[in-house]
């Protein structure tokens, strides 16, 4: 009978310990998706900002050479990404495709210049920053105008910026939330030792020798669980990378390193602190408490 009772007794830690590892695993899987997020932030926003462009419309009889030239220097120009030098050929036949019609044939000829598409880096991609090169590109001969929608760029900036606090609004409720959460989940499984503590205090344990199986009990679960939560994270970073290519990238190993250490870390620290004052309050609490 005894017998009986300590493997059911060694059933249902186990199963607690399984719980608890569980627990505090989809907690860091939470966790370390919020630092993708905010790891990618930057270059999602810089990616965002890279797709608004102006085009830089040339003259009418500007020579091909001179096109040249220009698109050189302004690939040379510390602002500019990426140019795309577009004719007036492949202007009407764009023009064309978005039209569903031949407006050439009814016009009699090709209304349309030739111009260069130009992407700027994220940090210039503002609206000062394009006013002042605006003034910069007039100043040569082959260019005519510079055209871009003001009304976009001011919209996509502001956004960004609102995005930006909620996300960082969001981290710090989901920090909390699983402090909270880890937190809870070891104070009940110590809860359930709590006998087991006066037990130990009973026969003259220090406070030291009794927490101590706790805390590497602790600090091993968080490890355990920080791996599993790796685990998921690589499985959703494989994913989003294969969806996201192009805004989403951890290509760079030292970044992921960081990210899976954090985890790692932040899974060890709040288990052993947890555990410490968890096990020290049922230190402090009287026999008759227990039962409560």
């Amino acid at each position: 009978m005894a017998k009986k009772e300590a493997n059911i007794t060694k059933r249902r830690l186990r199963s607690s310990y399984v719980t608890s590892i569980i627990s505090i695993s989809l907690v860091l899987f939470l966790l370390g998706l919020l630092g993708m997020l905010v790891l990618n932030a930057k270059r999602l926003s810089d990616y965002v900002k890279e797709n608004i462009g102006f085009s830089v419309i040339l003259e009418e009889n500007v020579k091909e050479v001179d096109v040249i030239l220009l698109q050189k220097s302004l690939d040379a120009s510390e602002y500019v990404k990426s140019t795309k030098y577009i004719t007036k050929k492949e202007a009407a036949e764009e023009l064309k495709q978005e039209l569903g019609e031949d407006f050439i044939e009814f016009l009699g000829f090709n209304p349309l210049l030739a111009s260069i598409e130009v992407n700027l880096y994220a940090n210039y991609a503002n609206q000062d920053s394009i006013d002042l090169i605006e003034k910069d590109l007039q100043q040569y001969e082959q260019i005519k105008e510079v055209f871009y929608q003001k009304s976009l760029v001011s919209l996509v900036n502001e956004n960004i910026r609102k995005i930006s606090l909620i996300i960082l609004v969001f981290s710090g409720l989901l920090l909390l939330v699983a402090i909270t959460l880890i937190n809870s989940t070891i104070r009940l499984s110590v809860y359930s030792k709590r006998f087991i503590i006066n037990t130990m205090q009973l026969v003259g344990a220090t406070r030291g020798f009794i927490r101590r199986p706790f805390l590497y009990r602790s600090a091993g679960n968080g490890i355990f669980a920080a791996f599993l939560a790796g685990g998921l994270l690589a499985g959703v970073l494989y994913a989003a990378q294969q969806e996201f290519r192009d805004i989403i990238s951890f290509q760079d190993i030292e970044i992921v390193g960081i990210l899976f250490l954090c985890v790692l870390l932040f899974g060890i620290l709040i288990n052993w602190i947890s555990t410490f004052f968890a096990v020290s309050k049922y230190l402090r609490m009287k026999v008759d408490k227990l039962y409560y």
